[in-house]
């Protein structure tokens, strides 16, 4: 029976939701008596594999991330979802790769109506009633739940609403496209839209042709009162205040540094006349800036004050022992707005950027820490992926696996126990036609509607420069095999559209 199948008859048995019943058999995968840890996941967007300091970064100031991969394990094979948003956070909740899983592609369903400026239309193709989630299972399994920041499987009054997958509190963005803009005029905090003091603007303005584009006044109408980041940041801790006497999981997706470049002035002024700037006037989608490079990096350092505001406050409550905390990004660095990722060197020497297959757009950023689990200053080399997450939160909250799942559970590498980790023969993703698989070290890609697959040797060629298909068609044969057999068809996203 395919990977699918066993899921839809998992979701048969166990029944619609958050699929509760069942979660309670698995607790004694943790020792008996042992409190199970507060989890959380903080996910940037759009941030690529080497746009922090512990990844390599050499112009971004990041710190508190620094500090957790200095206190825990950095994975430096670790794997998005997708290229892009939406499928990337599916496969994270889901456990299934985009081979199996529902939500295949960013799809912004533009036939409803005018989706940029009717705000009535917010939201994407929503997860499917019955979806089993990460959430889920920890809810089930006595684990409060909290997704604060962007979300983007489904939008107000759909299947795909974040309290019917299994969280107990939602505050941020539900719709990818509210979330361009850094100073919505709104967010929801669960079902209720919660109104903010900033009046609407469409977030991809061009500067005027008569403004001064030297001129700070210029750029006064693509800001407001409140930052949305800054809200998201004080809803989460109060959510770990309010939970701190019973395990929960928290993940906590910031839509920092994904185009707009909007930051606010004190941020910005750390980095003002550190770099070459010439003025962004709009002219690639997004709002303008005087000082984009400045203003990208003030993004990232900010958003590195975020996770430096959270350990603190772990660290007041004393849970730091009880609690694992776990960074990484959506997708590789983004190519559009005034965003600079050659400059920054934001995908290292990897190929590619976000909407890419190639490393450069799936491979991102992984630490870990969890002090008295978690050996620090630890690196490991396996190759994961977001679609581990679901296997790796249930054993650590003590909850059983669904079935079917493509994922297998990360805990053993994370506890430096590299000889008990699970194996699996390969990973897999499809986005718009194009398809890769990592077997081994071995990298294989087949572009949109190519005849060939390329093949790269990711232990000498991490950049993916040399196609050495020719020299390996026995490699070659076995990567073709796993695009026939490794996925099933999905009538949304079809892989030869």
């Amino acid at each position: 029976m395919s990977t699918r199948l066993d899921r839809r008859e998992f979701v048969r048995t166990v029944g619609a939701g958050a699929a509760a019943s069942f979660l309670a058999a698995g607790h004694e995968r943790r020792a008996a008596g042992a409190r199970r840890p507060n989890i959380i996941h903080i996910l940037a967007d759009d941030l690529g594999y080497a746009e922090v300091g512990c990844f390599g970064q050499k112009k971004i100031r990041t710190p508190n991330i620094d500090r957790l991969a200095a206190e825990g394990v950095r994975l430096t094979n670790h794997y998005s979802g997708s290229p892009v948003c939406a499928p990337s956070r599916c496969s994270l909740l889901t456990g299934l790769h985009t081979g199996h899983a529902y939500i295949r592609d960013n799809d912004e369903m533009a036939s409803r109506g005018d989706v940029w400026h009717d705000l009535s239309l917010e939201g994407q193709r929503p997860l499917e009633a019955g979806t089993v989630t990460t959430a889920g299972v920890l809810k089930g399994a006595g684990y409060a739940t909290g997704l604060i920041g962007k979300w983007g499987l489904g939008g107000p009054g759909s299947t795909g609403e974040p309290d019917r997958m299994g969280f107990d509190h939602f505050y941020g963005y539900l719709c990818q496209r509210i979330a361009h803009n850094y100073y919505p005029s709104y967010l929801w905090r669960n079902r209720e839209k919660v109104p903010l003091e900033n009046a609407y603007f469409y977030p991809h303005e061009k500067l005027p042709a008569d403004a001064d584009p030297l001129d700070v006044k210029s750029y006064s109408a693509y800001a407001g009162k409140q930052y949305a980041p800054d809200l998201m940041a004080e809803e989460a801790l109060a959510f770990i205040r309010k939970n701190r006497e019973r395990p929960f999981f928290l993940n906590l997706t910031f839509t920092i540094p994904h185009a707009a470049l909007q930051v606010p002035e004190d941020s910005l002024a750390e980095y003002l006349g550190a770099f070459p700037e010439t003025p962004y006037t709009g002219e690639k989608g997004y709002l303008p800036h005087r000082a984009p490079r400045a203003a990208y990096a003030a993004m990232v350092t900010r958003f590195d004050g975020y996770i430096g505001r959270v350990m603190a406050l772990v660290r007041e409550l004393k849970l730091d022992g009880d609690t694992v905390v776990m960074f990484t990004s959506d997708n590789g660095p983004t190519f559009n707005g005034g965003t600079d990722s050659a400059f920054f060197e934001s995908a290292g020497s990897l190929r590619g950027l976000k909407q890419d297959v190639y490393e450069g757009g799936i491979r991102v950023p992984f630490v870990a820490r969890w002090p008295g689990h978690i050996p620090a200053g630890r690196v490991s080399s396996l190759p994961c992926a977001f679609w581990d997450m679901m296997p790796t939160f249930a054993e650590l909250g003590g909850a059983a696996t669904p079935k079917g799942l493509d994922g297998v559970s990360l805990v053993p590498t994370l506890e430096g126990r590299p000889d008990a980790q699970q194996k699996r023969p390969y990973l897999y993703w499809e986005f718009a036609g194009h398809q890769a698989v990592r077997l081994g070290d071995w990298k294989g890609v087949r572009l949109r509607k190519a005849t060939v697959t390329e093949l790269y040797d990711l232990a000498t060629d991490s950049g993916e420069k040399a196609n050495v298909a020719s020299a390996h068609p026995d490699v070659v044969a076995r990567i073709e095999e796993v695009f026939r057999s490794g996925r099933t068809e999905s009538a949304l996203f079809p892989l030869n559209r």
